[in-house]
């Protein structure tokens, strides 16, 4: 669409819209010659060119042809010479017929669609199980922490009745070769005497070895091995007693010593972690 607006007044006789001219009420153009005399020659073949005239030439969709008194005039005309642009490349075969029903081709359309759909969530799921895995591996340990996660210990290097002090995990760790002896006199304690009620078969795999933490479970001293009144060990810090199965038997301590996870692959060899 084109339009054109003007103002009548002193130049409204030099308007012009296309093939048409639209004046003000004030001053009405019509199309004839001027002389110099008091007579108006008129042409009357020709149409009066006015609003009244003109509003049944121009389009009917909103206001053609608007005037007022010194106010804007115009007049729009609807131009049918425009081509409009061709999309059949960019359309499917199947409804490029304007005659034929786009249902007759709905279902190869879906399967399309379906396909699309389909390809798109396995994508995106395979993606996130990427972003989870490299996620998690982020946070798990490292192989130096790992390697400290365990200790093989060789047992046969343990003389029996002695006590032999590892690293591990950045803390103590007590092994014990516990003789005979030992093994009758812990296993008859009485546990409904103790602080920390727990019976000495429950706290070892194989009664000949003891394995603890060496670390009192008061404030986190070190006990010393093979000390103190019960013969097992004794932290000096506060004076607290453990019998030779670990278990607190006097002072402040009020639980046993830890026992951690072990296993034995075999008779001479015992695997912490």
């Amino acid at each position: 669409m084109m339009s054109l607006a003007a103002r009548s007044g002193a130049f409204s006789s030099y308007l012009q819209a296309t093939a048409f001219a639209v004046a003000g009420p004030l001053k009405v153009l019509v199309p004839g010659v001027v002389v110099k005399k008091e007579q108006l020659v008129l042409d009357r073949k020709k149409q009066f060119l006015c609003r009244e005239s003109l509003s049944g030439q121009s389009p009917k969709t909103g206001p053609a042809i608007t005037v007022s008194i010194n106010g804007g005039a115009g007049v729009r005309f609807a131009h049918t010479d425009i081509e409009m642009p061709d999309f059949s490349d960019y359309r499917r075969q199947e409804v490029l017929d304007p005659k034929k029903s786009s249902q007759d081709s709905s279902e190869s359309r879906r399967t399309f669609s379906y396909l699309i759909t389909g390809a798109t969530a396995v994508m995106s799921i395979y993606a996130a199980k990427t972003v989870v895995i490299q996620f998690v591996s982020s946070m798990s340990a490292s192989a130096d922490v790992l390697a400290m996660s365990k200790i093989e210990i060789k047992l046969s290097d343990i003389p029996e009745g002695k006590n032999m002090t590892f690293k591990w995990r950045g803390k103590p760790l007590f092994v014990r070769h516990r003789t005979e002896k030992e093994i009758a006199k812990e296993t008859a304690v009485n546990i409904a005497e103790l602080r920390d009620p727990e019976h000495d078969k429950d706290r070892v795999k194989n009664p000949r070895w003891m394995i603890v933490l060496g670390v009192c479970t008061h404030l986190g001293c070190v006990p010393i091995a093979n000390a103190g009144d019960f013969g097992g060990y004794y932290c000096p810090c506060h004076g607290s007693h453990y019998d030779a199965s670990g278990r607190i038997r006097k002072g402040p301590a009020p639980l046993n010593l830890e026992v951690p996870y072990y296993e034995f692959p075999d008779e001479e060899t015992v695997i912490v972690g």
